[in-house]
């Protein structure tokens, strides 16, 4: 726990970070100092006036003329760079009254600064994450006619050609007025020695505040013939960027970006990037395969894994207390998941092995729980089916082209475990890398009975009509279906296992709709043969919800842990179970909304009932919600070990 805390907490330390800030090098110093970190600033680009401001004069000539109907102001330094590039020709007074008789939209809170303080009113206040897309967004809500409208746009450094297409495209005459540009800095020694440290690989993590910074940095990387290796090292280094904006442009140029704040601050920069990049940093260097098997050997000398005690319960072996974790560890409840999920769908998440192995690392830490679960989703394997998954917002999974009769079977396409999910193996190495030695890793799959469920509803069901009726009016059919996800089922697992996990789990979590009569002949055949394949030593967990009269079944079917729902008795399921298998479980998810002190009596009627037998692992008796307070889960976990020490 002790180690978790300390991991969860690091900030910034003992890691090197290069900003690209100019103007605001220092304080950007500060907050890398103050995070623990160690500051290299590279300043990217100085700005430099634009020659003889003909824009700009010619921009209040028509202003003053009456000839500009709307004014949407870009950036605070811009606005008081056009102040002053203007005051020779005309007075400050008259200029500001001018700006004053007609609509001010102001992008972000600095240009907002400027203007009320110069005094000029602000019609509409563009909101984050201050792109022009919200720009157009708020002229659009606001109804402002821009048909035949003259529209002035203050630009920062370099034009914005979506805004101004935008603009046009709905009738407006836009007005550029550059009052600044942006240039290489006049020493570029500072730049030229961070390229260097980004080649050798001793920079940890890179900072991008404009979109600019990365022109530059590769203009300058190449005129040194070095475009290619900083490329390589910016792989290698954990890449942050500030906004949408500044993103793109990094994606534009191939460069990957791990982590975006909520906010487009610089402070909300480093703090996103001190939460995160401690773990993001071990993933990026594990991807070598050198260091993977380094850290493969490192483990296996001390048998530290084998000795946890996570993997002593699986074996029903004595552990020094009641190991445990928890069911959606790595979700929406916790901070450090909705940064990253913010920016991405959950699938494009589920695709990016080094995020995904991230969000599965911190969550262990994190918590301090005794085992990291490989952050994916059961339906991974059906994707590549071609039965078009989706994961809607609110409705959760949708397969838009369901299985419903056996003539439909002919259409799923065969799946290349090894190709179609090699995704989701890199997600492994890297995690396994990157967890520390004594956490063991936990891979999953759905059931072949969920899978097939998912796949002939279509989505989450409560009658399971669609299910039920396949099988009763085709049983070929089925049995053809659940043998395709059977071998589907121990192929998947079984490259997880070779990726790295130590222990697999088996969600079933539709079977509860079935009687065991239907359990034993429409499922039970195939969950057994699924495990059955699967590597041997290997602990199995085998999980299913509201399986209270199915449990001798699914102990049939196979696992050398059962897990087990709320709604049942740990105790009387365990001795119906048999003592040779171990059990997982169970406390009700919403339990950790109450008290802290009723979370811990709560907890204690489970492991009185587990009687401190080995082979029980603590968790819920279902995922986490999404609502949970973390620190009510904190209190669970610090019980179940304290009231458990043998």
């Amino acid at each position: 726990m002790n180690q978790a805390i300390a991991l969860s907490s690091a900030g910034l330390s003992g890691l090197t970070v290069v900003s690209f800030e100019s103007r605001l090098a220092a304080p950007m110093a500060d907050l890398i100092s103050r995070q623990g970190g160690t500051p290299v600033s590279a300043p990217a680009l100085r700005e430099i006036p634009c020659t003889g401001h003909a824009e700009a004069i010619e921009f209040t000539k028509a202003l003053l003329d009456g000839r500009i109907d709307m004014v949407v102001w870009l950036t605070g330094v811009g606005a008081r760079a056009l102040l002053a590039a203007v005051e020779d020709v005309v007075s400050r007074t008259e200029f500001l009254a001018a700006l004053s008789r007609i609509p001010s939209i102001a992008l972000g809170p600095k240009p907002q600064a400027v203007l009320r303080e110069l005094g000029i009113p602000i019609t509409l206040a563009v909101p984050e994450p201050n792109t022009w897309r919200e720009v157009l967004t708020v002229i659009d809500s606001a109804a402002i006619p821009l048909l035949g409208r003259r529209v002035a746009v203050q630009e920062y450094g370099r034009s914005n050609p979506e805004l101004i297409a935008g603009l046009e495209a709905r009738g407006a005459d836009v007005v550029r007025v550059p009052v600044y540009q942006w240039a290489l800095p006049e020493d570029c020694g500072p730049l030229r020695q961070a390229i260097k440290a980004i080649v050798d690989r001793q920079v940890d993590l890179v900072l991008f505040t404009t979109a600019v910074q990365a022109d530059h940095l590769l203009q300058v990387a190449a005129a040194a013939g070095l475009e290619e290796p900083l490329r390589a090292g910016l792989h290698d280094s954990v890449v942050a960027s500030i906004g949408p904006t500044c993103s793109k442009a990094l994606r534009e140029h191939g460069l990957t970006v791990d982590l975006e704040p909520e906010h487009s601050k610089m402070g909300h920069l480093v703090q996103t990037a001190a939460r995160h990049a401690q773990v993001l940093r071990r993933i990026k260097r594990a991807r070598t395969v050198e260091a993977v098997a380094s850290r493969r050997q490192e483990a296996g000398s001390t048998d530290v894994l084998r000795e946890s005690a996570f993997m002593k319960a699986c074996r029903l072996e004595p552990a020094p207390y009641t190991p445990i974790w928890i069911m959606r560890q790595a979700g929406r409840y916790l901070q450090e998941y909705r940064e990253i999920r913010g920016k991405l769908s959950f699938l494009e998440l589920c695709h990016r092995p080094d995020l995904a192995a991230e969000v599965t690392v911190t969550a262990a830490e994190r918590l301090g729980v005794d085992a990291a679960i490989i952050f994916g989703d059961i339906l991974l394997v059906v994707e590549p089916m071609g039965v078009g998954l989706e994961f809607t917002k609110g409705d959760g999974p949708v397969i838009h082209h369901p299985v419903r009769c056996g003539a439909d079977l002919k259409r799923l396409r065969p799946v290349d475990i090894q190709g179609s999910l090699s995704f989701l193996f890199e997600a492994v190495r890297l995690a396994r890398a990157a967890l520390p030695p004594n956490i063991p890793l936990i891979g999953f799959a759905g059931a072949p009975f969920t899978l097939a469920s998912y796949l002939i509803e279509g989505r989450g069901s409560r009658q399971y009509q669609q299910i039920k009726t396949l099988m009763y009016r085709d049983p070929a059919a089925w049995h053809a279906l659940m043998e395709r996800l059977s071998d589907i089922v121990s192929d998947y697992l079984n490259g997880q296992i070779a990726a790295g996990v130590q222990v697999v789990q088996l969600f079933d979590s539709w079977v509860g709709c079935l009687s065991p009569d239907d359990y034993r002949e429409f499922v039970l055949p195939h969950t057994k043969r699924a495990i059955a394949k699967l590597a041997p030593g290997v602990p199995v967990i085998h999980f299913g919800t509201d399986t209270t009269s199915l449990l001798p079944l699914i102990r049939e079917a196979g696992g050398n842990v059962i897990g087990l729902d709320w709604r049942v008795d740990l105790g009387e399921a365990w001795a119906g179970l048999g003592y040779n298998v171990g059990v997982q479980g169970n406390l009700d998810p919403v339990a950790l909304f109450a008290e802290p002190d009723k979370i811990r009596r709560l907890a204690n009627r489970i492991l009185d009932r587990a009687a401190k037998r080995p082979g029980h692992i603590f968790n819920l008796g279902h995922g986490i919600l999404p609502q949970t307070p973390v620190d009510h889960l904190r209190v669970l976990i610090d019980h179940v070990r304290e009231a458990t020490v043998r």
